[in-house]
């Protein structure tokens, strides 16, 4: 399992080159399977925020419905907010991915920033890696 973190999708819905083709070879190929894959809650509203604005507002939310059909989201709550605030990362964002990964059971969390997750109790991944792991 594996939980996959706001810019990969973000990578993918607006081609941000050169990240996008790594990020999109690894959503394909989970489109294929069973849902191996995790979102954090706030990853969707974040990427709507984030993805609207250069794109519709229509388009993000379909990209999000589609993708919640073979990426479930990992539950949340106050346990796992206050596992976060414990982790004492830098970028709290950045812990919540983390807390989200332990509530769905992740190995990995899935990014393209992977030095932001050094700290993490659950190993950072970039997609490529991700890919060699699932196949």
């Amino acid at each position: 399992m594996i939980l996959i973190d706001t810019d990969i999708l973000i990578d993918v819905a607006l081609d941000r080159q050169p990240f996008s083709d790594p990020a999109s070879e690894l959503i394909d190929c989970l489109q294929t399977g069973p849902k191996r894959a995790f979102v954090a809650w706030h990853t969707l509203s974040n990427f709507d925020y984030l993805v609207t604005p250069a794109r519709s507002g229509a388009d993000a939310r379909t990209f999000i419905t589609e993708l919640i059909r073979f990426v479930a989201v990992a539950e949340s709550g106050t346990d796992a907010i206050a596992y976060a605030a414990r982790l004492g990362m830098t970028d709290f964002e950045d812990a919540m991915q983390v807390a989200a990964a332990r509530a769905c059971g992740a190995r990995y969390v899935v990014t393209r920033n992977v030095r932001d997750f050094k700290h993490s109790p659950i190993p950072a991944i970039t997609p490529a890696e991700a890919l060699e792991a699932l196949l």
